[in-house]
């Protein structure tokens, strides 16, 4: 039962919780899941915001071997400085000024979660790169960062120039989560949802993208230059 190898029927998850002791909340989100337990996809919805920290996320990321991710508008919260963060989450107008804190050791310790093991493949958009959070001194703390991310042995940063024109990346952001035993999954982030795409021609369909993704964006070297040639504003 414990490691996923025999189905439990709803007594027997409810047995099994009351032996492990789980907090009511945790004991009736965990019960709450159990007849979706077959279904392929996951929309989790968050209420007014996201939570500060995305718990089914971080869960799959910290067993995944490979971490493919594309953002067309902003950094993506793996790469960002405090500042940087700081500045997104005001801009947003969505989280209160008490959750500033905790939201920013959250966006902390996900920045922890790139690891050796963990390849990474960021693709960013030069707008993404351009976009101004905060004052000239962020942008500029927050470029070099990339700089030095850039030499990290297990991270790879690819731009691709707004000179590219339309692509198929324009479809949205995401993140795909590859694992040495299970299949891959997608994850999507909205205002005040996420959803986990696990059927396999949809994921299939951001294997794809991420193959255009590929071919349109400048390689590392170049990506490498694009960035700090934008150091220089």
């Amino acid at each position: 039962m414990l490691n996923g190898k025999l189905q439990l029927t709803t007594l027997e998850l409810a047995v099994l919780l009351s032996v492990c002791r789980p907090k009511a909340a945790e004991r009736d989100r965990l019960l709450a899941l159990h007849p979706a337990q077959d279904w392929l996809g996951w929309w989790q919805q968050h209420g007014e915001r996201s939570p500060n920290w995305p718990t089914t996320a971080v869960a799959q990321i910290r067993v995944a071997k490979e971490l493919i991710d594309w953002q067309p508008h902003a950094l993506p919260v793996f790469l960002r400085t405090d500042e940087y963060a700081r500045e997104l989450i005001i801009a947003s107008g969505a989280v209160p000024q008490e959750e500033m804190d905790e939201r920013l050791l959250a966006q902390g310790r996900m920045r922890e979660l790139l690891r050796e093991r963990l390849g990474c493949t960021f693709y960013l958009h030069e707008f993404a790169l351009r976009l101004q959070a905060g004052g000239p001194a962020v942008q500029k703390e927050q470029l070099l960062h990339l700089t030095l991310m850039a030499n990290w042995t297990y991270v790879t940063i690819r731009v691709i120039p707004a000179s590219t024109g339309a692509h198929a990346g324009v479809a949205g952001a995401f993140t795909l989560l590859k694992f040495p035993k299970f299949e891959p999954v997608v994850w999507l982030e909205a205002l005040n949802s996420s959803t986990f795409v696990e059927q396999r021609d949809s994921v299939k369909g951001y294997e794809t993208l991420v193959k255009q993704l590929n071919r349109v964006s400048l390689n590392e070297r170049d990506s490498f230059e694009f960035i700090n040639g934008l150091q220089s504003w």
